[in-house]
């Protein structure tokens, strides 16, 4: 798995060197890698969902724990058929869709293997830390797709406000998996699964990992991301947000369900965003005129479906989360890719501007047909099977409730009603509208949109294969006595009724659009998500500036005063709260530490008594000298010639300096302000003292590298000296980089002194000596 990966990364790094040459190679030959990930992964479905699971981990700091892992189980299995399959698509349609030879098509090609990498990445991952890994390089590879080479203000606006977006929720993210790997002792996710965590901190981190989830897939209220990211070339909006990008959350939501079962901090919140998710975005998704917004409003509507089917944490939603999040791959991005093919031919994608393309382009329109009956949920499609298991997962699961029945109904009505009015509007004669002129697509345009179109009807029809991968997720869930399964034909019961009543109610909205527009129109709108992060985003700008103006002053001790109270704020805090002192403590080891401490103290106060700078700087000299020989009593020779060599370079280099600056101190400071910085210095001090005492005294004993450091001294480096073989062997580079910044001090010393020498000659060259024979020219008014 780990290899698939790499190989993802490695080609997309290889890809810009062959678009220069030919962009349709570097299309084709970027889509062999996912292709070739899908076929691996297919062939290993048999043993996956038969229980087996397929697991590679790879050790990169084991002492600290850190590693990579990853894990081939059914939820994987599924995302690899939207990640790698649709990908592979994609990237076929995409070369007929770009400019040959265009720069747009020069970055996306090795971008969007990139992205397929990391989405690879990170439905593998069985480790919290690796899933953040690869969550952050999705949100990265997004925001350089969106915002493309950044020549228009609306991309840079809308890729920016994707990374803000996205990025915050990831690091909010990262302290909740931080919280539940420390609460549980593992970050492993299957052994979490195995062991759930309990108590507060585990409903602390359920919130935050949520909001991490809710941010990624679009959720109420941080859903306007997704529609402002319709900016990006289709290809673009098929790939990251409809089959992958947009998938992350509700992935990581599925994949840690099993974590959080009966936690109500997670299913609450899931639920309740979700229902309210699913009717706004289905809402204005009714009344949206652009083919492409349209669609995103959808795909916001549908991951609000998805976060309430797999956040109950039931064996049915899960059945159902299962199925619909198969499904939703499938139709949306075919429809994505019809709507690109649109836009590509008629040079449009508002709806009031397009008629009679299904007469013009009908092998299009019925591509398109698939994909809207799926995604309204009509039989034989995946979507119908996977909406009424939906209807099924809130009257026969784990938390049977009618109300969420009746929004979800709800929900299915705008579905169908939007997916109507896509169709409709992109391929029905419309009275007083002129025939659209278009051109007809080519082949490698249709087939790719086929390809997902078809599958939803293959595996509509053959749902026993749906079934078994949703069965093999399911089964981390709580079983029940009568499990549920995935079928065309469940006989006459509740939840057929509710999907007629949803196909229904949504062919009435429908034929109604028109009123329910003006109504709309009509209705005021208190709360916008885009004008509320407009504000946000004005909000922290005049924060920061306003910040920034008033800590950023020109003034060294200002900076040195904020750095203070921040050590003192931040680490100071948690120091107060453990504040034991070792029990052996003594006053000193040896009596020389006696008169060289006093020397330092003495020196540190006449620094602050001096007036001049020549004799501050030699004071603090005399103080970093008598730490030198501190370090010589403690048995620290090495730590005590740096110290004597930065002494003295930092000493010559402050000499040389301080020639062109006034002799003595200005003294402009006002007394008010005197003993604020000496508290702020006092306090410092008493934090350094008391962090040097108890750090050094919280070790008991050596760590695991110093044991390693003393084993392999004199076998593996000839030393007897472990210090010196730790400087000189087992940390060569890094004294290699202590040597290069005293060469580098060293340097700035000697070029300050050519530099006062060669100044020096300026002048005497420049200001020729007044002698006897030297006349002086006076002003014309004073000679006369």
């Amino acid at each position: 798995m780990l290899a698939f990966v790499v190989v993802h990364l490695l080609v997309a790094l290889a890809l810009p060197f062959l678009a220069r040459r030919s962009t349709r190679a570097a299309f084709l030959t970027a889509a062999v890698p996912p292709a070739a990930a899908l076929f691996w992964v297919l062939s290993q479905a048999g043993p996956v969902l038969s229980g087996q699971t397929i697991s590679e981990t790879v050790e990169w700091a084991p002492l600290i724990g850190l590693q990579f892992a990853f894990r081939l189980d059914a939820l994987s299995l599924l995302m690899t058929v939207l990640v790698a399959g649709l990908g592979a698509v994609v990237l076929v349609y995409a070369d007929s869709y770009f400019t040959r030879g265009g720069g747009d098509a020069r970055r996306s090609a090795p971008l969007l293997l990139a992205f397929a990498g990391a989405m690879l990445g990170l439905i593998f991952s069985d480790d919290l830390i690796t899933v953040y890994v690869f969550w952050e390089l999705t949100t990265i590879c997004s925001f350089l797709l969106v915002g493309q080479a950044g020549l228009s203000r609306e991309s840079r606006r809308s890729a920016l406000q994707a990374l803000m977006i996205t990025s915050l929720g990831g690091l909010v993210m990262l302290l909740g998996f931080v919280v539940l790997g420390e609460t549980a002792g593992t970050y492993r996710i299957s052994e979490l699964v195995e062991h759930p965590p309990g108590g507060t901190a585990t409903a602390v981190a359920a919130v935050l990992i949520l909001v991490g989830a809710f941010t990624k897939s679009a959720q109420i209220p941080f859903h306007n991301w997704l529609p402002a990211a319709m900016v990006a070339p289709t290809p673009i909006s098929a790939y990251l947000h409809a089959a992958s990008m947009v998938k992350a959350g509700v992935f990581l939501v599925a994949r840690l369900a099993p974590v959080f079962l009966g936690v109500p901090q997670w299913y609450l919140p899931a639920i309740l965003f979700g229902l309210a998710t699913m009717l706004l975005g289905g809402w204005r998704a009714l009344h949206e005129y652009d083919l492409k917004k349209l669609l995103a409003y959808g795909t916001v509507s549908q991951l609000g479906f998805l976060m309430v089917l797999f956040g109950a944490g039931t064996h049915t939603g899960a059945m159902a989360g299962a199925a619909m999040l198969l499904a939703h791959g499938m139709f949306k991005a075919t429809l994505f890719l019809v709507v690109g093919i649109i836009d590509h031919q008629a040079g449009t994608r508002d709806i009031r501007e397009l008629s009679g393309l299904g007469r013009r382009m009908p092998w299009l329109a019925m591509i398109a047909v698939l994909g809207v009956a799926s995604m309204a949920g009509l039989p034989p499609m995946l979507g119908f099977i996977g909406k009424e298991a939906a209807f099924s997962a809130f009257l026969t699961g784990g938390r049977p409730d009618l109300l969420v029945d009746v929004v979800l109904v709800l929900g299915s009505m705008l579905t169908v009603a939007y997916s109507l009015r896509m169709l409709f509007g992109a391929f029905a004669d419309k009275p007083g509208v002129p025939a659209t002129k278009a051109k007809k697509p080519g082949l490698q345009a249709v087939l790719p949109a086929a390809v997902p179109a078809v599958v939803g009807v293959v595996l509509g029809l053959g749902y026993p294969v749906a079934d078994t991968l949703a069965s093999s997720y399911a089964e981390a869930f709580t079983p029940v006595v009568d499990p549920y399964h995935l079928a065309l034909w469940h006989g006459f019961n509740l939840p057929l009724l509710l999907s007629a009543i949803a196909v229904a109610g949504g062919v009435a909205l429908h034929l109604s659009r028109v009123q329910l527009t003006a109504m709309r129109n009509r209705l005021p709108r208190p709360l916008d998500a885009q004008r509320g992060y407009e504000r946000i985003m004005a909000l922290l700008e005049r924060v920061a500036v306003g910040v920034t103006g008033r800590l950023q002053v020109g003034s060294l001790p200002t900076y040195l005063g904020i750095i203070l109270l921040t050590v003192l704020a931040v680490p100071g805090s948690a120091l107060l709260l453990r504040t034991d002192l070792p029990d052996d403590l003594r006053s000193y080891d040896d009596l020389l530490q006696i008169p060289l401490a006093i020397v330092v103290i003495v020196a540190a106060i006449a620094v602050l008594r001096s007036r001049r700078r020549l004799t501050a700087v030699l004071l603090v000299g005399v103080v970093g000298y008598g730490i030198g020989g501190l370090f010589i009593v403690d048995g620290g020779p090495d730590l005590a010639l740096a110290q004597f060599l930065v002494e003295t370079l930092t000493l010559v280099a402050f000499v040389f300096v301080l020639r062109r600056l006034p002799v003595r101190f200005t003294q402009s400071d006002t007394t008010a302000l005197r003993a604020p910085r000496a508290i702020i210095a006092g306090a410092a001090g008493i934090f350094i003292s008391l962090a040097a005492v108890i750090f050094s005294g919280a070790r008991h004993a050596p760590p695991e590298a110093s044991a390693e450091f003393i084993a392999n001294a004199e076998k593996g480096a000839g030393a007897t000296n472990v210090v010196n073989a730790i400087i000189v062997d087992f940390r060569a580079f890094d004294t290699v980089g202590e040597i290069s910044v005293l060469a580098v001090a060293a340097t700035g010393v000697a070029s300050l002194i050519l530099a006062s020498r060669h100044e020096r000659r300026k002048r005497s060259t420049r200001v020729p000596p007044i002698t006897a024979k030297t006349t002086i020219k006076q002003p014309e008014e004073v000679r006369e």
